[in-house]
């Protein structure tokens, strides 16, 4: 995209959930932000960008790394013209918004991304290639087939359970729960096709197998997750990312146990 060669005036930082994208607009001559919420979906993101390229100028954005959440937020800002956007790692986020000593709330959360865009150094979002967007949706679509099969099984097993399932029944949940394992066979081997045709996707796939517990399936779902987080990441970051790495828990006088690791979000949602 052709990005903004100009001197900055208007600074936005949103804080984003699952639902929501909480906004906060300041320009360079006002000491006051603006504040609008927005629905964190397709239409939303527009409404978003409509708002921003009201004041005429170029705008610099900045959101927090929220994984799946911001992932597309940041694809429609970076499409659009006249912004620039950049996602930070909520640690920077988080200790930045610390320094400024505000009370936490969704609107405070986006005044500091705002003062962050305006005052520190701007390290531009790096899109995701297309062939890691794509292997995303696809591991998405097969997660989701995975969850209807899940309950195909279990509608088998129950109708099995009962003696007043008739035969056609119990044949037709076999049938539909054949199709849907080889839909599910069908499209992992299509994402493994296009991980092997990227030298630096299978680098990655290698790695993710050969990892103790970790076979095909598990590393497609992986590594269409992680295939959209900054390439420059470390090894430590990728497992971290993943939630594979346990942190150890010692409270009192419990027993010191291995907890499952609460993946940091990253650069890269």
């Amino acid at each position: 995209m052709g990005k903004i060669a100009v001197s900055m005036q208007v600074f936005c930082g949103i804080d984003v959930s699952a639902a929501t994208l909480d906004a906060a607009l300041q320009r360079m001559e006002r000491e006051q932000c603006e504040h609008r919420q927005f629905a964190n979906s397709a239409s939303g993101h527009r409404e978003l960008i409509a708002w921003l390229r009201q004041r005429g100028a170029a705008v610099r954005v900045a959101l927090e790394a929220t994984g799946i959440y911001s992932l597309d937020l940041a694809l429609a800002l970076d499409r659009a013209d006249g912004i620039e956007v950049a996602v930070l790692n909520p640690k920077v986020a988080n200790d930045f918004a610390k320094s400024l000593k505000r009370s936490k709330t969704d609107k405070s959360d986006a005044e500091a991304l705002c003062e962050h865009s305006r005052r520190m150094k701007f390290v531009p979002w790096r899109r995701p290639s297309e062939v890691a967007l794509q292997l995303r949706a696809i591991g998405r679509h097969l997660a989701a087939l995975g969850q209807d099969r899940t309950r195909q099984s279990n509608r088998l097993e129950a109708a099995r359970g009962s003696a007043a399932t008739p035969r056609c029944v119990l044949q037709d949940l076999k049938r539909g729960m054949d199709a849907m394992e080889k839909r599910i066979v069908k499209l992992r081997r299509q994402a493994v096709q296009m991980i092997a045709r990227d030298h630096e996707l299978k680098r990655k796939f290698d790695l993710l197998i050969a990892m103790p517990g970790i076979a095909e399936t598990s590393a497609v779902l992986l590594l269409s997750e992680l295939a959209a987080l900054n390439p420059e990441m470390t090894a430590r970051q990728w497992v971290a990312a993943s939630g594979l790495d346990p942190a150890h828990s010692k409270s009192g006088t419990s027993v010191r146990q291995a907890v499952p690791h609460q993946p940091q979000r990253q650069q890269i949602p």
